[in-house]
């Protein structure tokens, strides 16, 4: 069944016949003077509930997605009609199991109420709700001021629908009672604080970071970007040139044979000597070089790859940019709005970067072997090693990257590293509880084990480029820098368990 959402979101069932209207009598009355007394009328088919809208005489006419009603009209799910200053909006009536529709409440709204007296979601914000094989965890609320997120159960759903700004605290709290009895004043506070914190309630300032002012000298050299707002446009002309054939059965399919081919032929390399990391015609300097602009191309690809798959699921990416960081360039695209998809989908955009990494590392390793000897051949093996070397560090679970969004929502584990490493804190200084989740054990030793591999691989690689560095400098200063690469590599892995274990032995 097809319903009329109203701007208040009451929904009107479309059965028989809906008239709308300034004047009494009317279904729907429009209180507005652009809106003629009977302006436009629905019909809808006994037969196979097909509704059709047309204009009834009206003053100003009557617009169903963007074009003015010359005679009758289908409606389908998510049509609009437009009369005087009102938008309604048709909706299928959607099973509790279903995904919803997503609800979109405009800054510019007016918030009305206070959250003192009667507390009510500030402006600025998209709601939906996710299907039913998402978890408990389901709905889904975007800040569209600071792109921040909150995901809600059904429970916690139910109690925001009560933030009309018509109910005083004293009120929420009873009517949470009566819907989902003690508990539900408990949640009712949570969600309220949650709600604060992101300064998502009407009254109530947030707790982001402002983004008036000028930031000090430190924080500029830190960390600072330009974004592009263009990116959107651009992925979608870029989608529909050609890039859409990438996602179709045929396209899937070459790039697995390609990635499987660079996989047999990078290690080939590597174990036949054809190449050293960091090194171009025998200096490292160039090597070092061809290394950071080959892997800022690869994160370039690997960034539009995130935005192609958003728009191959007919979302569009919100801006792009690049980021520096300590000097160090970064490219990044807002792909936020993947969180109001399904799991599933999720997946596919938090992949679709790291595959690129592995396609353009075997496009390029798969050169190299077809090259002679030479510096054309030492190009293409530091390309191809920084595309793999970025295909393993956003693979990377331990690290809030790619991996570690895929591990997130294949477990459907939301805070998954966060969590897990408190209750590894609280394990190791003796504190463990009857509640811990074996799954959280598990991943936080697993990823002590990871960054201790790392770091020795690391090490191993290092030593390979003490014979270079000798020639630049003395031994001992070559030792004595390479020493304090290796505390800084093994430190995270000792602040991580030395710290619990000290605080452990003082309780003793």
């Amino acid at each position: 069944m097809l319903e009329l959402v109203l701007g208040d979101r009451t929904r009107v069932p479309l059965v028989h016949e809906v008239t709308i209207g300034r004047a009494p009598g009317n279904t729907v009355q429009l209180d507005d003077p652009a809106v003629s007394r009977r302006q436009a009328r629905i019909v809808v088919s006994g037969e196979d509930g097909t509704a059709v809208v047309e204009d009834a005489g009206s003053s100003f006419g009557t617009w169903v997605d963007g074009r003015r009603l010359d005679g009758r009209h289908r409606l389908t799910d998510g049509s609009r009609i437009r009369m005087g200053n009102h938008e309604l909006v048709v909706e299928r009536r959607r099973s509790d199991d279903e995904a919803g529709r997503t609800i979109v409440v405009e800054a510019g709204a007016t918030p009305g109420g206070r959250f003192g007296e009667a507390p009510l979601p500030r402006p600025g914000y998209a709601l939906k709700r996710l299907d039913v094989s998402e978890g408990d965890a389901r709905w889904v609320l975007r800040d569209l001021t600071s792109d921040r997120y909150l995901r809600m159960s059904d429970a916690d759903a139910q109690l925001f629908e009560l933030l009309d700004g018509r109910r005083t605290v004293p009120e929420l709290l009873r009517e949470s009672k009566r819907l989902q009895g003690p508990v539900g004043r408990v949640r009712l506070v949570r969600l309220l604080a949650e709600l604060a914190d992101r300064g998502l309630l009407a009254g109530v300032a947030s707790d982001a970071p402002s983004k008036e002012g000028r930031p000090g000298r430190i924080r500029r050299l830190a960390s600072s970007q330009r974004t592009w707002t263009g990116a959107g446009a651009f992925v979608e002309r870029l989608y529909d040139r050609g890039a859409r054939l990438l996602f179709t059965r045929p396209g899937l399919t070459a790039i697995a044979v390609l990635v499987v081919a660079g996989l047999v032929a990078f290690p080939y390399l590597v174990v036949g000597r054809y190449g050293t990391p960091f090194v171009v015609a025998q200096k490292v300097g160039i090597g070092a070089l061809v290394f950071l602009v080959g892997r800022f191309a690869v994160a370039a690809v690997h960034e539009t790859a995130h935005g192609l798959a958003m728009q191959s699921f007919g979302r569009r990416v919100g801006n792009a940019g690049i980021k520096l960081v300590f000097g160090f360039p970064y490219v990044f695209v807002d792909t936020s709005e993947a969180w109001f998809e399904p799991r599933r989908r999720r997946i596919a955009i938090s992949a679709a970067g790291p595959i690129a990494d592995l396609s353009m590392g075997a496009l390029f390793a798969l050169c190299c072997l077809a090259l002679p000897a030479g510096t054309g051949r030492d190009i293409f093996f530091q390309l191809a090693f920084a595309a793999y070397l970025g295909a393993f560090f956003n693979l990377n679970p331990l690290v809030e990257r790619d991996g570690y969004q895929i591990l997130s929502d294949l477990l459907r584990e939301q805070g998954l590293r966060p969590r897990a490493r408190a209750q590894l804190a609280r394990r190791l200084s003796g504190q463990a509880g009857p509640d811990d989740s074996r799954l959280l054990t598990r991943y936080a030793a697993f990823g002590l084990v990871w960054s201790a591999v790392a770091a020795g691989f690391a090490v191993a690689l290092s030593l390979r480029y003490e014979s270079r560095l000798a020639e630049l400098a003395p031994s001992p200063v070559v030792w004595a820098c390479m020493s304090v690469v290796w505390v800084a590599l093994f430190l995270p892995v000792a602040a991580t368990v030395l710290g619990p274990l000290w605080s452990r032995r003082r309780l003793t």
